[in-house]
């Protein structure tokens, strides 16, 4: 009986959701795509119905996998339920390892960002309130999109960063660790190049300019990803010596399955943290 009640909750959740929330599939960021012979990524949007406000937060969501996997349709649930809670939630595919390396997915990671904060108005969104999200892989392309400056995007228009169980931070001190192979496509996504591995890397690029930081990292994670959040925070600290990491207790996937549930605690401190950093 216990198990049925809470099936009927949430699928109930669930109908809520989707009601609370409009989906806008497969909207086009590219204007066209330079690998000729992949179809060109695309992204959802996910759009909170009967809001009276005139513009609304916007949170773009990063998915992770190895930067070699990963599709933005099993992230559904994470739209749905931000935008239930007000936000308008742009959630991109973008082109995955082998078939192109680190710098070509922060470019149309950097593209979704433009295409959001030119075009969001549209959907209800402020383009003066875009944050930016990403779990695992996705952290890292998020925040590299916006700190390198070669992908033309001013940190200062983005108005907050949110990492869960991030990686990839300091690409260049893991990478000498632990030279890159052909497992996971590592030697396609991050070359042979020291130079290369730093320009992959968000730590180099820390300044004063840097948008406001929350972080967040599982107890039960890699411990790969334990050292890479700790050096990027110990880096960020000149800059935003508040900032620190929120320890969860989850291993690394449920970090971001977390957020397919309405009553998730998580959801309420991110738009908290957006709600406290709106320009």
């Amino acid at each position: 009986m216990r198990y049925k009640i809470a099936i009927l909750v949430l699928l109930n959740s669930l109908l809520l959701g989707s009601c609370a929330s409009k989906k806008i599939t497969d909207a086009s960021y590219l204007v066209s795509s330079k690998e000729n012979t992949i179809a060109a990524p695309k992204m959802n949007v996910f759009v909170p119905r009967n809001s009276k406000a005139k513009q609304l937060p916007v949170l773009i969501f990063v998915h992770g996998g190895y930067w070699n996997s990963g599709r933005k349709g099993t992230y559904d649930l994470l739209g749905r339920n931000f935008a239930r809670k007000g936000v308008v939630t742009v959630i991109p595919d973008y082109t995955l390892s082998p078939n192109t390396d680190y710098d070509g997915m922060a470019r149309q990671i950097a593209a979704v960002i433009q295409w959001t904060k030119d075009s969001i108005s549209k959907y209800k969104g402020n383009p003066n309130a875009v944050f930016v999200t990403g779990h695992s892989a996705g952290g890292h392309l998020g925040a590299l999109a916006v700190m390198n400056p070669k992908y033309g995007i001013d940190p200062k228009s983005i108005a907050g960063i949110i990492l869960n169980d991030a990686a990839g931070l300091d690409m260049k001190y893991y990478l000498e660790e632990n030279p890159p192979t052909t497992e996971y496509n590592y030697i396609t996504t991050w070359t042979n190049s020291p130079a290369r591995w730093q320009d992959a890397s968000p730590i180099y690029f820390l300044d004063k300019n840097t948008p406001p930081f929350l972080i967040y990292v599982g107890d039960k994670t890699y411990a790969s990803i334990k050292t890479t959040n700790k050096r990027f925070i110990d880096a960020l600290h000149p800059f935003q010596p508040e900032v620190k990491a929120i320890p969860i207790n989850k291993k690394h996937v449920p970090m971001v399955t977390q957020y397919f549930y309405p009553w998730s605690d998580r959801l309420d401190e991110v738009i908290d943290f957006m709600n406290s950093n709106l320009k």
